[in-house]
């Protein structure tokens, strides 16, 4: 019975059961306010709760002490707050124009439920952080209205009342409530320094809490031996063996794995229509291999509409009539073919050009030319711009990019050369003649050609499992390898930091990273210092990680110069420095006429940012 009630609950999604929650929680609390069990210290609005309190003003007083030193501080804040200022202001209205004369379509980044920072209504948000998600926001907004009350004292503003935003049981926001008649005695560097000095007090939780991120935490984190599996398609041969997502392949046949590099070398290799996996965890699986189709390559000649064409998730059992099961298969029955006939395992027979996958070169690089005319493709007839697929160089064919290498090997600048290539549908034949090749320590000849995807755009899996990235993510935080960006420094591991949790929509990985969350921490293992905490390390990260994360966008969002924000109080402050000084007789209608202006523009960017691709498309 209780089976059946449970599937007769709609199978709502996230941002309805949010909705459903806010309206019992204001049921419920007004009708707890109509009873009078809610202090005068709270007030309701609709589902939106404030909390008021006194207390904690002796605690800022004490704290305000070294009045010397927090005006320092906040000196430095503000002038780093109005350089930001004028970024943001530029910024939004670069973006606003931009969407208004090309608006781009909607996608998950520019989706609006997206802005909310809401563990589960957001997409790049997870449920499985929401805890650690909640404490960086709650110490965000603690440090942000905390600052404002310490400057409040140290420039001697009185405050009336502190306080803390709910929506619901969700910390939205927190304030201090300065007296608004010491506020208006106080000298405009008192103000100036109050509004800034919850940025400032941001950046520097951002900068803490990513220096120990970045430092030992994350230096205690090591990537575990095994192939992390990150996606595994439905119907696919792992899947049919029971591997899921999320589970490290450590063995594959009596082989040893190490890393996703060595298991695709195994796959390669081995003709065995069976292999015995092993789990990080113990657990032996046998798979019965075949070939699914896991990518396709925009630009391959296999990709085409309906019945004629192959698809992501197919299953490829023929090359040419010779049935393969695995990689090592695939390849032999494709041979030095330059067409071949794909089956599927529903019986669809697809015949199509097989070749490598290639764009054309800048045609400013070193050696090359300094325009389109003087490429060596297009001297040729070749276009110099779009993607196309190279079949064969000089008589030999060429499937992948080793084959480019060895069949453009030992020749020389100026040397003609036969190239067959499929252009736009059409197979066409040119004599390429090659130019000096411009890069460092290289010599011989250069056809202006760089590798996209090989044998036709169609990556298989005899497996049918995703790698997860798990190196490169551990890299990119570490600032360490290939993967560093910024040259290894804290503002450049700060900078990547901010796009990996939308990194897979925004910089073309095929995964975002959250954090060290359900689905990847078994990818990852402990060492070093740090060892004795165990996975505690990983709870610890991910509270450093969404800590700064969200206190450094806090601070960018309060930088808007439009009131009521931080941004938009300092603009106000600083407009009215500059009106002081000018012949004008109204000069609060002056100052107004400013502030309004420059609000109404940030807030008609910020609407055009957040809803303009979904309205104007």
């Amino acid at each position: 019975m209780i089976d059946g009630l449970l599937q007769a609950v709609p199978a709502f999604g996230p941002l309805t059961w949010v909705l459903i929650g806010v309206t019992a929680y204001t049921l419920v609390a007004y009708w707890l306010d109509g009873r009078g069990y809610i202090p005068d210290s709270i007030s309701l609005s609709g589902p939106i709760t404030t909390i008021h309190t006194k207390r904690g003003r002796a605690f800022l007083n004490w704290l305000a002490g070294p009045k010397r030193f927090w005006r320092a501080w906040t000196n430095v804040g503000l002038g780093v707050t109005l350089v930001i200022m004028v970024g943001m202001f530029v910024l939004l209205l670069q973006q606003g124009r931009s969407i208004l004369q090309n608006p781009p379509a909607p996608t998950p980044v520019n989706e609006p439920a997206n802005v909310l920072v809401i563990p589960g209504v957001n997409d790049f948000l997870p449920l499985s952080v929401a805890p650690e998600i909640l404490a960086g926001l709650l110490i965000g907004l603690v440090v942000h209205e905390g600052g404002h009350g310490l400057l409040c004292r140290v420039g001697n503003i009185d405050i009336d009342s502190m306080g803390l935003v709910t929506l619901g049981f969700l910390p939205i926001g927190a304030f201090v409530e300065p007296d608004e008649e010491s506020q208006r005695t106080a000298n405009r560097g008192a103000r100036a320094r109050m509004f800034a000095a919850g940025v400032t007090n941001n950046y520097a939780i951002t900068i803490l809490a990513f220096a120990l991120l970045l430092g030992p935490v994350v230096g205690s984190i090591g990537v575990a031996s095994g192939a992390a599996i990150g996606g595994v398609p439905p119907g696919s041969p792992a899947d049919d063996a029971g591997i899921e997502p999320g589970d490290r392949i450590v063995m594959a046949g009596d082989r040893e794995i190490g890393n996703a590099s060595e298991l695709d070398a195994y796959l390669a290799t081995s003709t065995a229509g069976e292999v015995t996996i092993r789990l990080g965890d113990g657990t032996e699986t046998t798979v019965e291999r075949s070939l699914l189709v896991t990518r396709l390559h925009g630009g391959s000649p296999f990709d085409r509409e309906g019945a004629a064409g192959i698809d992501v998730n197919d299953t490829i059992t023929a090359v040419n009539g010779t049935e393969v099961r695995t990689e090592r298969g695939f390849r032999e029955a494709i041979g030095n073919r330059t067409v071949v006939e794909l089956r599927t395992d529903d019986g669809r027979t697809t015949t199509a050009p097989m070749g490598v996958i290639v764009r054309a070169t800048s045609p400013d690089l070193p050696g090359v030319g300094g325009s389109a005319e003087d490429h060596p493709l297009n001297a040729s007839g070749f276009p110099a711009q779009d993607s196309f697929t190279v079949l064969s160089i000089a008589g030999e064919s060429t499937h992948t990019p080793a084959d480019v290498t060895a069949a453009l090997d030992g020749r020389e600048a100026g040397e003609p050369i036969e190239v067959v290539a499929v252009v736009d549908g059409e197979r066409r034949t040119e004599t390429v003649t090659l130019a000096a090749d411009y890069r460092e320590g290289e010599a011989g000849g250069y056809l202006g050609i760089s590798p996209l995807a090989s044998y036709g755009g169609i990556q298989t899996s005899s497996l049918g499992v995703d790698s997860y990235p798990a190196a490169e993510f551990l890299g990119l935080l570490t600032g360490g390898g290939e993967t560093a960006i910024g040259g290894g420094s804290l503002i450049g591991a700060t900078l990547v930091i901010l796009l990996l949790p939308f990194i897979g929509a925004v910089g073309g990985a095929q995964y975002n990273f959250a954090g060290f969350v359900a689905v990847n921490r078994n990818f990852y293992e402990v060492t070093g210092p740090l060892e004795p905490l165990g996975g505690g390390v990983f709870l610890l990260a991910n509270l450093l990680f969404w800590t700064g994360w969200i206190n450094l966008n806090l601070a960018f969002f309060n930088c808007i110069p439009g009131y009521p924000l931080d941004g938009g109080r300092i603009l106000r402050a600083c407009v009215e420095a500059v009106v002081s000084r000018l012949p004008i007789e109204d000069k609060h209608a002056a100052t107004r006429a400013v502030t309004t202006s420059v609000g109404l523009a940030m807030l008609a960017s910020l609407l055009l940012v957040v809803f303009g691709p979904q309205l104007l498309n």
